[in-house]
């Protein structure tokens, strides 16, 4: 058993078995104060990235992993975003005009002053999101659909009436 113990450390220690440490992993990407105009994010882990003060206008993130994601003051005018998870992300003071939420996930995420006109969500799923009771409103008035991920209702994910 002692020999076993041995050739296992041996060999963990031949091809680099040390844990991995902080440093190893990259910084989170960052697109702060950029022109991201018509950009393709389609389909991309962007867990924790940070599109703070973007230019986002025709942008395509449609199915991406955004878990975590800052995108604080963006402009998201015409934007793709069907299908994006958005879960426990910042997109507070964000202009959605005209931009597409169908389907997308934006469970506990801060929505706070984030403005909404002509916004499609369908399906889209608000549960324990922050949003600001004027948002609830008219959101509610638009609401309708299930998430096909979550299998929430958009419309009880908001909690409306």
């Amino acid at each position: 058993m002692l020999r076993l113990m041995f050739a296992l450390c041996l060999l963990l220690c031949l091809v680099g078995g040390q844990p991995a440490l902080a440093n190893d992993y990259p910084p989170p990407l960052s697109y702060s104060n950029s022109e991201l105009k018509g950009k393709d994010f389609s389909g991309q882990t962007l867990q924790a990235a940070e599109f703070s003060n973007a230019n986002l206008e025709r942008a395509n993130f449609s199915d991406a992993d955004v878990r975590g994601a800052i995108f604080s003051g963006s402009v998201a005018t015409e934007t793709n975003f069907q299908g994006a998870d958005f879960t426990t992300g910042m997109l507070d003071v964000v202009t959605f005009t005209r931009a597409n939420l169908r389907d997308a996930v934006l469970a506990d995420t801060i929505l706070l002053r984030a403005r909404f006109e002509e916004t499609d969500i369908t399906g889209a799923d608000f549960s324990g999101a922050l949003l600001d009771g004027a948002q609830v409103r008219k959101l509610c008035a638009i609401a309708s659909g299930t998430n096909p991920k979550t299998g929430v209702d958009t419309r009880d994910s908001l909690g409306c009436r």
